[in-house]
């Protein structure tokens, strides 16, 4: 008897527990993990050296960047540059959001303004600024420096500002598609 409910009582785990990692799944899934943006920079190519000009050794400007094979779903774009190598864990080096579905590119240099081109909006980095900070690591191994663009069904209703965390936060669910870039740079 006491082994007939150790049974069910397992076979009841079981199908909760293959249950929950299916659903967790196909939530991967529904927020845009199959589809990709193709993104590059006239600047550099994936994997390679960011030029001294857009760092802040140089001109500390941000590089054009053009992206391609969004969801024709797509509403608006967001994007976010960061460096997981810095010392003190992941630092932001910008924060995009609400650039229009019909763009795609950023040129260079984008003012360091709350709202610039089309009414894209700009968020706060880890240098706690507006806009682009480019590529300041400390002497030693070269840091990587992601690009990450994000196709959203929906534009956001977010002030100027955010941080990364709460973009994220506010694009949750919404990702249709997505692509990264990575650029390298040591002093």
């Amino acid at each position: 008897m006491l082994r007939n409910k150790f049974i069910v009582l397992f076979a009841i785990l079981f199908i909760f527990c293959c249950n929950t990692k299916k659903s967790k799944t196909t939530a991967n899934i529904n927020i845009g993990g199959n589809m990709r943006i193709q993104i590059t920079s006239p600047a550099f190519k994936e994997g390679e050296t960011i030029p001294v000009k857009y760092t802040c050794d140089g001109e500390n400007v941000s590089p054009a960047l053009n992206w391609s094979g969004a969801s024709a779903n797509a509403k608006s774009f967001a994007l976010i540059c960061d460096d997981p190598d810095a010392p003190m864990g992941t630092w932001v080096h910008w924060v995009v959001y609400n650039i229009p579905a019909t763009m795609t590119s950023l040129p260079e240099a984008v003012p360091m303004k709350k709202t610039v081109l089309n009414n894209i909006i700009q968020g706060k980095t880890s240098f706690r600024k507006i806009g682009y900070g480019g590529p300041c690591p400390p002497r030693g191994p070269a840091h990587r420096y992601f690009f990450k663009i994000y196709a959203l069904d929906t534009k956001l209703d977010l002030k100027a500002g955010v941080s990364k965390k709460e973009l994220l936060e506010a694009i949750e669910g919404h990702i249709l598609a997505k692509g990264q870039l990575m650029g390298k740079y040591n002093r």
